[in-house]
């Protein structure tokens, strides 16, 4: 039995991607558990990821009320980039926007379920894809900071969407009709001047393959605000989500800060 705080799960890009769950001083290898019988118990007690203190709810995916509303993780620009103005000096703490806005960022395509668009740190990837479960993803363009990849993203989402639909993710119902090249290449003619200059040259396209032994064909989402216990067979793990054979999901990351207890010892 472990315990512990639940946190986004790291993963690294290999043949498949390698989860591992960081519960207490435990690093849990995820994926030498398919096919096994998993439980989990939430404990009544919800950390701040941020400060660390107790919360009775948890909002952006495990922050007390007090730093949902002032920690820079939380700003508006987060969720639209083209909002923020850390550019400009502005910012709810300029020297985490120095480290996380003022860097370079890159405008991917990417095909998780169909075909999106979205804007991550140069150093988020691939980490960022792998997040969003996308099974292909190409760098459209490579900005200095975050503002001016948010105005490409808007500019590029009336022509394609910016959300990933997660439950044809998770039962891989996705088009694979679609390349991404020459995606690259529609998503180039339709900027503006003002912005060609920062398209990435060349068409290096990722392809992700997930540690999954088979995809359900319907999904339910379950979670600790309403269910104390969840378990059954992991069959897969995608995204930050948890595939069980029944069909079942659970989003790690959205249960972060969460204090629960597993067990895989069946």
């Amino acid at each position: 039995m472990k315990q512990g705080i639940l946190l986004k799960m790291p993963a690294t890009l290999g043949d498949s991607v390698n989860y591992v769950l960081n519960l207490g001083t435990d690093d849990i290898a995820m994926n030498e558990l398919l096919g096994r019988r998993v439980a989990f118990e939430y404990l009544d007690t919800i950390h701040c990821i941020k400060c660390g203190k107790i919360t009775r709810k948890s909002f952006a995916q495990g922050f007390c009320y007090p730093c949902f509303s002032t920690a820079p993780e939380t700003s508006e620009c987060i969720l639209r980039p083209e909002l923020c103005q850390a550019q400009e000096g502005v910012s709810r703490d300029m020297r985490w926007s120095e480290q996380h806005c003022l860097q370079d960022h890159i405008v991917y395509l990417a095909l998780s379920s169909g075909l999106k668009v979205g804007v991550t740190r140069s150093t988020q990837v691939p980490t960022r894809w792998i997040d969003q479960g996308a099974w292909k993803a190409i760098p459209f363009a490579r900005t200095p900071n975050r503002h001016l990849a948010g105005r490409i993203e808007v500019a590029l989402k009336e022509h394609m969407s910016d959300k990933t639909n997660w439950r044809n993710m998770l039962t891989n119902k996705v088009d694979r009709e679609i390349d991404l090249e020459q995606e690259k290449s529609r998503a180039s003619s339709l900027l503006s001047d003002e912005y060609t200059e920062f398209i990435i040259p060349g068409n290096e396209v990722t392809e992700i393959k997930y540690p999954v032994i088979e995809y359900p064909e319907k999904v339910k989402s379950v979670g600790f605000d309403k269910m104390r216990n969840i378990e059954g067979e992991l069959s897969g793990i995608k995204g930050q989500y948890l595939i069980f054979s029944d069909g079942t999901v659970l989003n790690i990351r959205k249960h972060g800060g969460y204090m629960v207890a597993m067990d895989y010892s069946f």
